[in-house]
């Protein structure tokens, strides 16, 4: 039997692709039936969602979560790939760097912001990832687009050097809207204080309600051996722990069952809300913004 539906939350390892850790998911789980909430560069660690079974219909509604990351940046040099991953481009001194200096340009890189992505990212260009683009040769322009850092904080700095070449590495922790790149951030600071930056490292903590503490290690999933017995939170829970929640009644129950809408019971809402069953199972994804709720996604049809 595979294992039960539900969200996974897996402690990604360095190297490894989001992709790897899906089609590791999948023979572990013994399911076809896999996907993520958000990719992971592969030098990066932490927190990535898997969605199992049906729980995979929940995983649109979790991308556009809000995330923390622990991040080492290398204000000095600059890569191609803004990351520890490409090659350096450019190597500047950063001893002139001061505390008040560098929480200035942190400041600046905090709050709502027009972020221009990396361009070695995954964003497609006239229908090709961008960074197929730029590894085949090719300059990359992508437009900026809004994003929101809402918490950047230096934590340490340790002063270094890069053949001969003063750097200052940088330990930080920030949260960060969807669609945020944290290699972005490492570039524009180091932009900022005219030296460059890199990522030299980079944990995802959270993603939503999930946290790193209740992150399996690939390693110990491999050793539970029995599919069934694999840790996934239940749909019904996940869901309960994300988004809010409405309580439907029995008739209502059989009407979001058969596609049929109800009366919003908060008019107005902008986020999903997770609508469940008198019996506490998850039936459906709804959208209250009008009058009337619609179903995103039916996960309990009518009569099961």
């Amino acid at each position: 039997m595979p294992a039960p539906d539900g969200l996974l939350v897996v402690d990604k390892p360095s190297g490894w692709t989001s992709h790897d850790v899906v089609g590791r998911a999948r023979r572990l789980c013994a399911t076809r039936k896999v996907g993520h909430a958000g990719t992971l560069d592969p030098m990066a660690t932490g927190v990535l969602v898997l969605g199992i079974g049906r729980a995979t219909r929940l995983l649109t509604f979790l991308v556009g979560c809000d995330k923390d990351y622990t991040a080492t940046i290398r204000l000095g040099q600059t890569t191609i790939t803004d990351d520890a991953e490409g090659e350096v481009t450019a190597t500047v001194a950063a001893d002139g760097i001061t505390t008040g200096g560098l929480e200035a340009a942190v400041r600046e890189l905090t709050g709502d912001l027009q972020q221009v992505p990396s361009s070695v990212s995954a964003i497609k260009v006239k229908g090709e990832r961008s960074y197929h683009r730029v590894r085949a040769g090719e300059e990359v322009d992508l437009p900026p687009r809004p994003v929101t850092v809402s918490r950047f904080e230096v934590l340490t700095t340790r002063e270094g050097d890069v053949d001969g070449i003063p750097v200052l590495d940088v330990d930080v922790e920030v949260t960060v809207s969807s669609g945020t790149y944290v290699r972005a951030l490492a570039r524009d600071l180091g932009t900022a204080l005219g030296v460059g930056g890199h990522l030299t490292a980079l944990r995802r903590t959270r993603v939503g309600a999930f946290t790193l503490d209740r992150a399996h290690g690939l390693e110990a999933l491999g050793e539970v051996g029995d599919p069934e017995q694999i840790p996934v939170t239940p749909l019904a829970d996940a869901a309960r722990a994300q988004f809010a929640v409405r309580e439907l009644t029995t008739e209502e129950t059989t009407a979001v069952g058969y596609g049929q809408r109800v009366e919003s019971a908060q008019q107005g809402r902008t986020e999903p809300v997770a609508a469940f069953a008198p019996d506490g199972r998850l039936v459906a994804m709804l959208d209250e913004s009008g009058h009337h709720a619609k179903a995103y996604v039916v996960f309990a049809p009518a009569g099961s």
